[in-house]
């Protein structure tokens, strides 16, 4: 049987595997989709749920912030924004009185050049000025109930209004992106941002869960302290195709959000398999080790313990983040747990997430990194797809029942529901 998964920037790992050893492809479920695209974005803008229009909340003279995701995200911003800001137009407000703030959260900033691949060139040579978030211009406008500084970024808390834009897949900790999650951590400081992600090691931080997420309780409480007035949110094909889009109140818009990534995304398989085959779904979701990370994690349900991942991402960027770097090349996997859990640090947190990965099960990776670097990650590398899947099947027997995950950023399989074999 032949596979192939997305590797990279128009990459491809080819696998070619024994039938007998061939256990499931963990896909999206297909939906039913009149509309998609911009046509979809159109259709929620027209049919918000739980708010008026967007162009009957703002007036002439009002500035507006919108806030959307950085280069890291699939987040098609240069489809959705073109329809936000003819509404804000039909409203009364000028493109001159928008900005665009590019969510940074703890990441890079942008060129010049990316700003336009993430806006399109329609927006970013219009008045509507496209600027990046900066982590160290924030104002404190309070403190959440778990104890997390509430630091927005000052043009976004000095607009008139604030429409959020997102893509919604699963979170590992956060249970799902989206929402409010454009705000915090989206144009957070990085103390609100450590502040936040230091819930992660507690109950109820992970995939699939809001409503008992103490992550997401910082996410959602943001708002008491500054409205957010509108939101559109996306979910994605596993071709970045924009199938279901939802507008308007920035809890009940984002939850039926959730309950359509669910519907796609969240997938019944018949068990752990010996073997999962990872790809985070190609560039940008393996642009470096940092965002590739989300699919590890996701494919962490799927496995037994004592099993093998493969884990195939490009990781071109590197590893992403400096201190996730220096704890994933310096420490041993137990080391970084009992470390976040005496003292939080952001960047190490995902180091401490592969950890609790690895000391379940062995990882093989397939990567651009070099070899010595992968082995210092405490990971065996290989070449290609086919040698790292041979030697995994060589180590677990002729028996060893292997799954798929091409699109491993986004789908989260679910084996307590069962499914048969998990065959598709």
């Amino acid at each position: 049987m032949d596979f192939e998964l997305k590797y990279g920037r128009g990459g491809i790992q080819r696998l070619s595997l024994p039938e007998k050893n061939y256990g499931g492809t963990v896909l999206p479920n297909n939906i039913e989709t009149e509309l998609v695209n911009e046509a979809e974005v159109v259709r929620a803008l027209e049919n918000p749920i739980g708010s008026p229009r967007l162009r009957e909340l703002v007036k002439k003279g009002e500035t507006v912030a919108i806030i959307t995701s950085d280069i890291s995200r699939p987040m098609p911003s240069f489809r959705v924004l073109p329809a936000v800001i003819r509404e804000l137009a039909a409203g009364g407000v000028r493109q001159e009185d928008i900005t665009v703030v590019l969510a940074l959260g703890s990441h890079r900033g942008h060129t010049e050049e990316e700003k336009r691949k993430i806006v399109g060139g329609e927006v970013y040579d219009s008045p509507v000025q496209v600027i990046d978030s900066d982590a160290d211009r924030c104002l404190r406008l309070g403190v959440c109930r778990n104890g997390t500084p509430a630091d927005i970024f000052e043009p976004v808390v000095r607009a008139d209004r604030r429409v959020a834009l997102g893509n919604i897949e699963f979170h590992y900790f956060a249970g799902y992106s989206g929402g409010n999650k454009a705000l915090m951590p989206g144009v957070s400081s990085r103390e609100a941002i450590q502040a936040n992600h230091s819930n992660m090691v507690k109950d109820g931080a992970c995939a699939g869960n809001l409503e008992s997420n103490p992550v997401r309780q910082d996410i959602e409480q943001i708002t008491e302290f500054l409205p957010l007035d509108f939101i559109v949110n996306v979910v994605l094909s596993s071709d970045k195709t924009i199938v279901r889009a939802v507008a308007g109140h920035h809890v009940q818009a984002h939850r039926e959000g959730c309950r359509a990534l669910d519907a796609m995304y969240k997938i019944p398989i018949g068990g752990p398999a010996d073997i999962v085959v990872v790809s985070p779904g190609g560039f940008p979701k393996d642009l470096n080790l940092y965002q590739s990370q989300k699919g590890l994690d996701n494919a962490k349900h799927a496995v037994k313990d004592g099993g093998i991942i493969v884990w195939c991402a490009s990781a071109s960027e590197g590893f992403g983040e400096d201190r996730f770097q220096e704890w994933m090349t310096t420490m041993e996997p137990q080391e970084m747990i009992r470390q976040i859990q005496r003292d939080f640090r952001l960047g190490g947190h995902k180091a401490a997430a592969i950890a609790m990965v690895l000391t379940r099960v062995r990882i093989y990776m397939v990567t651009d990194l070099p070899d010595e670097v992968v082995e210092s990650i405490h990971m065996r590398p290989f070449g290609s797809l086919q040698e790292a899947v041979d030697a995994a099947l060589a180590e677990k027997g002729p028996e060893a029942r292997v799954l798929l995950m091409p699109a491993a950023g986004s789908t989260l399989p679910v084996p307590e529901c069962g499914r048969g074999d998990g065959r598709e």
